[in-house]
């Protein structure tokens, strides 16, 4: 099942920000997949296919905005390296 979600705004919004009504779009979709990663709520694949990227691109373009490509937290990587290093 698809949901739509509409965000209002006007033209300050867009002469604000130096972007085209498309740009802008695209923009917050892309900021709102990147913030949904960021906070481990939605795996990459998902917050691509959110904003309407590829995978690597999506994840190529989140060091644009400052957030990191790993979403791992600090617990994880441990538990990942441990795995990696078990013999």
């Amino acid at each position: 099942m698809s949901y739509v979600l509409t965000l209002e705004y006007n033209d300050d919004v867009l002469l604000n920000t130096g972007l085209s009504r498309d740009e802008f779009n695209s923009e917050a979709r892309f900021l709102l997949a990147a913030k949904l990663y960021e906070l481990g709520r939605l795996s990459s694949g998902l917050a691509a296919r959110l904003c309407g990227k590829k995978r690597v691109d999506f994840l190529l373009s989140l060091p644009r905005i400052g957030v990191s490509v790993s979403n791992l937290r600090p617990e994880d990587a441990e538990s990942e390296i441990e795995f990696m290093n078990y013999e």
